[in-house]
């Protein structure tokens, strides 16, 4: 067997290795699962501000403002504004979600709970296929929550901007339908909009003021609300931009790659830095681990693990126990030998590469039985030899002496 046979991806690995492909064909990072998600969500949404809207269109035909104010009253007592406001918050949360904000994500999964909640205590009017519907999507919500971790200040401003805008609308025409509540009355929508604003600010000039139960109440709620939508607002903008630079100092902006069914380099010699670069050539997913920090142009734009390779917690940190092959390519022969031992005890069954570079540690190498030893410093003077010498060199006689595999290959020099 030779150690391109002996190294070629098992099943699974073939498989994971394929998917990954197609990933980044369909660039998949992109869309998924963020586009889907977002799309169903805002189907959800229209599902249930539909019902509302249906009301708007039906009782509008009464006519004048009274017919209005009663459009409003009804869609209230029927539960369908809670609906509608729910459907409106889905919609809105549709941009959040594609950007991958998180707290869209968290908002979403609240409101469609909430949702799922009020369609099934209305047996009147309850739909199984939305509450199926609903269901799935929440489902779907759970499973992807590692993909919404973003906390930008683009989402956070949207989100304070969507939340001053419903608390309005919620303000004025609360307002506008409990009108006759007010001294003096609200008789239009300028004139909520005025209160909507003046309460909201928690200024009260005073000209306006609630006289009936249902309008303090309200009144209250708007204040309440105000507060809070301004205060979250304020935060869910500075937090993010705070936190952002924080992550950009302490990590320098990089992003960690999934450490599964890739290749884990040790070492930062010539030899590592050509495979690492080789690899990445062929799209290849790569780890590095260096005891020291590297230079930018001897890895670049590479996940890399600083640690000792011989130390098992730094192997579980580059994920290598899910790796498809551990390569020990440091100029130290022993610490090349201690390192696939450590690979062996961190579990898992990658395959493991040791580099020999002084031919008195072969057998000392050989003796830990890595999957192949390469030792191309040594071997390359017998090639050399045997080139200046016309004797013959086909392919695998170059590979039989470049690479000497252990007992589970079959190649020996």
């Amino acid at each position: 067997m030779l150690p391109t046979d002996l190294f070629r991806p098992r099943p699974r690995q073939r498989a994971h290795r394929l998917f990954d492909r197609w990933r980044h064909k369909t660039r998949w990072d992109l869309w998924f699962p963020h586009v889907p998600l977002a799309l169903a969500v805002g189907l959800l949404g229209l599902a249930n501000l539909l019902p509302a809207v249906r009301h708007v269109l039906r009782l509008r035909t009464a006519g004048g403002p009274e017919g209005l104010r009663s459009l409003l009253l009804n869609i209230n007592v029927l539960h369908n504004l809670p609906q509608g406001i729910t459907g409106l918050v889905m919609l809105a949360m549709t941009v959040g979600l594609l950007l991958r904000s998180r707290l869209a994500w968290v908002t979403t999964l609240l409101i469609a709970v909430a949702a799922l909640a009020m369609e099934w205590h209305a047996p009147a009017h309850r739909s199984w296929t939305l509450i199926v519907f609903n269901g799935a999507t929440l489902l779907a919500l759970l499973l992807s929550y590692r993909h919404f971790g973003r906390s930008s200040l683009a989402a956070g401003t949207m989100f304070a901007a969507i939340s001053v805008l419903m608390l309005l609308g919620y303000a004025v025409f609360g307002a506008y339908s409990l009108g006759s509540g007010f001294a003096p009355p609200i008789g239009n929508l300028p004139t909520a909009l005025y209160f909507a604003v003046e309460t909201m600010s928690t200024v009260g000039f005073g000209d306006i003021v609630p006289a009936s139960v249902d309008a303090r109440l309200f009144t209250v709620s708007v204040i309440i609300l105000g507060i809070t939508v301004f205060a979250t607002s304020v935060s869910a903008i500075i937090v993010p931009a705070v936190n952002g630079r924080m992550q950009e100092l302490l990590e320098g902006g990089k992003k960690l790659m999934s450490r599964k069914n890739h290749y884990v380099i040790v070492g930062n010699t010539p030899l590592a830095r050509n495979t690492y670069r080789e690899l990445k050539a062929r799209q290849l997913p790569v780890t590095v681990i260096t005891a020291q920090p590297p230079a930018a142009a001897d890895f670049a734009d590479a996940d890399v693990v600083i640690g000792e390779g011989s130390d098992v917690e730094t192997l579980n940190q580059a994920g290598a126990s899910a790796a498809i092959a551990v390569l020990a390519l440091r100029d130290d022969d022993s610490e090349n030998a201690f390192t696939v031992l450590a690979v062996k005890e961190a579990g898992g069954n990658p395959r493991t590469v040791a580099a020999v570079n002084h031919g008195k540690n072969m057998a000392r190498v050989r003796s830990v039985r890595p999957d192949m030893i390469i030792a191309p410093q040594v071997m390359g003077g017998e090639i050399l030899a045997m080139a200046l010498n016309g004797e013959n060199l086909d392919r695998e006689t170059i590979i039989e002496r470049l690479f000497n595999v252990s007992d589970k290959g079959q190649v020996h020099p």
